[in-house]
């Protein structure tokens, strides 16, 4: 069965807590023109890494891979899919050995589809 052409949103929610203990929503939205691109972006292994990486706070993307049981090579390409998505920082190291941590600092991925 083929689903037709539309709009996939992706919303990124952040709970930011103020003084006074108000609580404030921050969102981000990424926008897909199909749902098959998105299922092309947003693989099941991209999804297990934004788990890992929230869950275990790797220090590197080594140790992410250590912890993946994956190939450097191919968490390296899915951090720079899933950095330029905006779902995950990547916090540089500044002293000693150059390595870069990745950050997710949300806890959940809202997904509409438009019918």
């Amino acid at each position: 069965m083929l689903l037709p052409q539309s709009i996939v949103q992706v919303r990124r929610e952040n709970k930011v807590f103020m003084k006074h203990s108000e609580e404030v929503k921050r969102e981000k939205a990424i926008y897909f023109e199909s749902v098959k691109g998105f299922r092309k972006a947003i693989t099941p292994k991209r999804i297990e890494l934004l788990h890992l990486i929230k869950e275990k706070h790797p220090k590197s993307i080594q140790e992410l891979a250590r912890i993946a049981k994956r190939d450097i090579k191919s968490i390296v390409t899915d951090i720079g899919i899933l950095a330029e998505l905006g779902l995950i920082d990547i916090k540089r190291k500044i002293d000693g050995r150059k390595e870069s941590m990745p950050v997710v600092d949300y806890s959940r991925i809202n997904l509409e589809i438009a019918v």
